[in-house]
């Protein structure tokens, strides 16, 4: 009998393996801005690569660069991940100031009530309003944070007349209009910036939420801090985005699309809209344990805010109107989703 050639033996393996995929590995760079002490880091974006990481038994994994790693600015992140020079990124579009104007409901005053569903409530408001804006990233959660309140350095903010004069720092757009509505001079920048502004004396204080206060060490850096009372709306809140470059998606096998996709809605938005309010109280007793000064507004007080920036959201509907939006429905829409 004639044995096969090595020609044939070769041409054999290969057309077997042809028929055989092999187990593509796949590692995602992830990039964000804020360090790995973070509410963010640790307890979110570490515990979701690991979820995909054991799904896909070992065949997708993470690379994660915090606190910018990977270079740039914060504004810069939604462009890095739309280009391909990341494969997914946590960001606030709204650090590009009125290029993302239909998501900005959920950043109007006093409209988010809860963090958890506000997030669940935020991707199918997403979803159905706002696909244009995103067009060139793949979402796969948006998500509010636990609430931003007022922390500042040297004066206490117990009324509406404590506003004048102090320069605060705002997170988006419609935070500085609130800012503004309230009485404060607003200061627009990124949260990274926000701590050496302080020390610096650039600002007075900062609106941000409990959450964070821990990681970029404004317990240390302010002094006082006001507050609504529980169960009141958040003053103001934040919408962050976690999105994928849709090519590096479109290049996965099926199998691992489907675990992109099954880690992807309103489940794992509303997860990590809990994820951050579960954080909010270790980031206050991280102030009490400084033997900070914790104000919490009175009901009566906090009518006065909400009245004060009822022009804000008033704007916001006029110009998305204008936009040719349904600027009511929208906020309707937000408004119902939030609480």
């Amino acid at each position: 009998m004639k044995l096969p050639t090595r020609e044939l033996i070769v041409s054999l393996v290969l057309l077997g393996l042809a028929g055989t995929p092999l187990a593509q590995v796949v590692t995602l760079k992830v990039h964000h801005f804020l360090p790995p002490a973070s509410t963010t880091h640790k307890n979110f974006i570490v515990p979701w690569c690991e979820k995909i990481a054991k799904e896909s038994a070992g065949r997708l994994k993470c690379q994660i660069y915090p606190a910018m790693q990977m270079g740039g600015s914060p504004q810069q992140l939604y462009d890095q991940v739309k280009d391909g020079v990341a494969d997914i990124v946590w960001t606030v579009p709204s650090y590009q100031a009125g290029r993302f104007p239909v998501i900005e409901a959920y950043e109007l005053p006093f409209m988010v009530q809860d963090s958890e569903r506000a997030s669940r409530g935020l991707w199918h408001y997403a979803i159905r309003n706002a696909t244009a804006e995103f067009k060139g990233v793949k979402p796969i959660l948006f998500h509010v944070h636990d609430g931003s309140l007022m922390h500042t350095t040297k004066k206490q903010i117990k009324t509406l007349e404590d506003f004048k004069g102090l320069k605060l720092r705002a997170p988006t757009r419609q935070g500085s209009k609130m800012l503004a509505a309230l009485g404060a001079t607003p200061v627009p920048m990124p949260l990274p910036q926000a701590a050496e502004a302080l020390s610096k004396g650039v600002i007075d204080g900062v609106m941000i939420p409990w959450e964070v206060v821990p990681a970029v060490k404004f317990d240390e850096v302010t002094k006082f801090h006001t507050e609504a009372a529980p169960g009141e709306p958040q003053m103001s809140n934040t919408v962050f985005l976690f999105g994928m470059n849709p090519a590096k998606y479109d290049a996965l096998p099926l199998e691992l699309k489907k675990i992109i996709d099954s880690n992807s809605g309103p489940d794992p938005s509303a997860w990590v809209g809990k994820v951050f309010a579960d954080d909010a109280l270790p980031g206050k007793k991280s102030a009490e344990a400084r033997k900070n000064t914790i104000y919490v507004l009175p009901a009566a007080e906090l009518k006065r805010w909400e009245a004060a920036t009822l022009s804000v959201t008033e704007e916001w509907i006029k110009d998305m109107s204008a936009k040719g939006f349904d600027g009511k429905r929208l906020f309707d829409e937000a408004k119902a989703g939030s609480k």
